[in-house]
């Protein structure tokens, strides 16, 4: 067991972890973030895509350890029913969302992009999304909401 701290979702915590214990069992299993969903376990898919320290990961492919001192947002940190995230309600707003699975991976993969350059071009939000697979919507309605959202943001 190593004991590692973090910060998820803007919470302080201090965990003791297996060494091979990977960043998405400890965010679903020790913290209870189901929203971060396990897809292909090899980081193809993006459905665990977390933002860690500012950067776009894929949290299978992270061992638990590695994110020590990190900064984690998840997307539980991101908006909830009563203060939903202007990205969020893009994909409401636009249809984005069909079975969900993905949703969470592609809303903290456009918040990464957004916060890093808040006016792309619709090359660099298919770009940015590349990372994260989707089965059910065909990707126009996602980038769609990703560009309506970088209006709502400005």
């Amino acid at each position: 067991m190593k004991k590692i701290s973090l910060n998820v979702n803007g919470k302080d915590h201090i965990l003791e972890v297996e060494e091979d214990m990977r960043l998405i069992d400890l965010l679903r299993e020790k913290l209870g973030l189901t929203g971060v969903k396990e897809g292909c376990s090899e980081g193809e898919c993006g459905a665990c895509t977390v933002i860690m320290d500012g950067e776009v990961v894929n949290s299978c492919l992270v061992m638990a350890f590695q994110a020590e001192g990190s900064s984690i947002l998840t997307i539980e940190g991101l908006g909830d029913e009563e203060n939903i995230h202007p990205i969020q309600q893009a994909f409401i707003d636009v249809g984005a969302v069909q079975c969900g699975y993905c949703t969470p991976g592609m809303i903290l993969a456009a918040k990464a992009l957004l916060d890093k350059n808040p006016n792309p071009t619709e090359e660099e939000i298919r770009e940015a999304i590349s990372g994260n697979l989707c089965r059910c919507t065909g990707y126009n309605k996602i980038v769609q909401a990703i560009d309506r959202a970088k209006e709502v943001l400005r």
